[in-house]
């Protein structure tokens, strides 16, 4: 590790852990994440997301099936 990184690291330490997790938070959007949103944004569009469709399949009546029906139902039809 080179002496700059070491130097943020040391600095990084004396955070407290919400300054840490704002500082993971910003090093996400930055470096790794699409350009797409925060992480809490990202999270609150799937929980929306989640909710449009919950919504969806109560109004148009979607019916559900048992994961393992499900399953068994997909292997019969692979044979």
């Amino acid at each position: 590790m080179n002496d700059r990184v070491r130097t943020i690291l040391d600095q990084a330490r004396q955070l407290t852990a919400k300054e840490r997790q704002e500082l993971l938070d910003l090093f996400e959007v930055e470096f790794a994440s699409d350009g797409e949103g925060t992480p809490a944004e990202i999270e609150a569009a799937w929980l929306d997301e989640v909710e449009r469709r919950i919504e969806a399949a109560e109004r148009d009546g979607t019916t559900f099936i048992d994961f393992d029906v499900a399953m068994r139902r997909a292997r019969e039809r692979m044979r």
